[in-house]
């Protein structure tokens, strides 16, 4: 049996999939309303295809439970938060589930952490929480890191066919690993040694990180001299060798925004590439602010309730508002004094902030800018309804005449 613990938008995905495959699973959450919601068989955030893989996983017999269990294997994928004033991994999370799982782990228990963490932070933290309990590593319990490598939107799909890194201390216990994630990973398993399987997550989204920040500061020089950076990129792209990605109007989610910060704070002296990409992502929010403030002058606009923002969640076609670019963009209004800004999100069916709106037409009744954020699929198919409005789109999404873009 696998105990999976931490049931948000990485632990709950993994449990069902290694459900639906037969592998008995019991996924444990210290969230009791969630653990309740789960139980009685409603899903707990929206993604495609989790409605399907959650019912194959309950035929299949997975519970779901606030308490750890006794076995052998734990997948712990926890929250990685980052520390705002020194940028470095906050462990608490990870430090509290892995003692957890202490108490009550059978001996030789495999200890999988899923969660993404800064490079060596299993080395930091981890090893002297077991270690200062008298529990010999490599004898009474097993580390392996196996970053998870899926996004919101895409997760099932993602789940089955990307690849997958196995960090582990010893190789046998690794290809065990690896084994048990081959019942559902069509793709390479990759087994390697755990501080590299840490540094390799890491590095795969701050490369990401400064590719939307090199796109983000094209955007604003091409904004200075009245220059159309999606086509300069669109030409620029048909090189064979050069993939510039789009700009946008900053960069949120629990991976891309975080996870560069981690290296900054473990590496202040060695990261200029990596912090300068992050100020710049982080300054879109201020810049799509600056627009805005651009084209209310131009049209001799001074209510600022008469500005409507489109999008709450970080990404398209997801609920998912974590590190939000409009939560950001709020945040720097706040600063401003600017209040009574309109939002609207299809995916969000909680209010979660002032002036937000649960219905479409309600909402575009009450505005005459509209701030396009997250390109969801309902957007694009009501542009119709939206042509007779001011409309800065930061996502490049609307082709008719006299759209403001970043």
């Amino acid at each position: 049996m696998i105990n999976v613990i931490g049931l948000g938008y990485i632990g709950l995905p993994t449990a069902l999939m290694f459900a639906k495959y037969g592998v008995e699973i019991v996924g444990t959450d210290l969230n009791t309303k969630l653990v309740d919601s789960l139980s009685m068989g409603k899903l707990t955030f929206e993604e495609e295809g989790l409605e399907e893989l959650f019912k194959d996983a309950v035929e299949n017999g997975i519970k779901f439970t606030s308490e750890y269990q006794k076995t052998d294997t734990y997948i712990i994928a926890v929250p990685t938060p980052y520390i705002n004033a020194s940028k470095k991994l906050d462990p608490k999370y990870v430090i509290s589930a892995v003692n957890q799982v202490l108490d009550v782990c059978e001996k030789g228990a495999v200890l999988i952490i899923e969660s993404t963490i800064s490079p060596g932070s299993i080395d930091k933290y981890v090893r002297p929480e077991i270690e200062k309990r008298g529990v010999a590593i490599g004898e009474d319990v097993h580390l392996v890191h196996a970053p998870e490598r899926i996004i919101p939107g895409n997760m099932i799909y993602e789940l089955e066919h990307n690849s997958r890194t196995i960090g582990a201390d010893d190789a046998a216990i690794g290809e065990g690993v690896k084994a048990l994630y081959s019942n559902f990973c069509k793709s390479e398993i990759v087994v390697t040694d755990i501080r590299s399987a840490e540094m390799s997550k890491v590095v795969e989204n701050t490369y990401r990180d400064i590719n939307i920040a090199f796109a983000n500061e094209l955007a604003k020089i091409c904004r200075t001299d009245n220059m159309d950076v999606y086509e300069i990129i669109r030409i620029a792209n048909k090189h064979p060798r050069v993939n510039i990605l789009q700009p946008g109007p900053g960069v949120g989610g629990h991976c891309i925004s975080v996870d560069p910060w981690f290296l900054v704070g473990d590496y202040p002296d060695l990261t200029n590439l990596i912090l300068t990409a992050r100020k710049i992502n982080d300054s879109m929010p201020t810049h799509v602010l600056g627009r805005i403030r651009d084209i209310m002058r131009e049209h001799n606009i001074t209510d600022i309730s008469k500005i409507g923002i489109y999008g709450l969640a970080y990404k398209e076609n997801v609920d998912d508002t974590r590190e939000s670019p409009t939560l950001q963009l709020l945040e720097k209004m706040d600063e401003h004094l600017a209040f009574g800004v309109k939002v609207y999100d299809p995916y969000i069916k909680e209010r979660i902030v002032d002036h937000q709106f649960m219905n479409f037409e309600d909402f575009l009744n009450e505005i005459e800018i509209l701030v396009i954020i997250t390109a969801h699929d309902h957007i694009k198919n009501n542009l119709e309804l939206v042509k007779n409005k001011l409309i800065l789109d930061t996502k490049n999404i609307c082709d008719f005449n006299g759209i403001y873009k970043l």
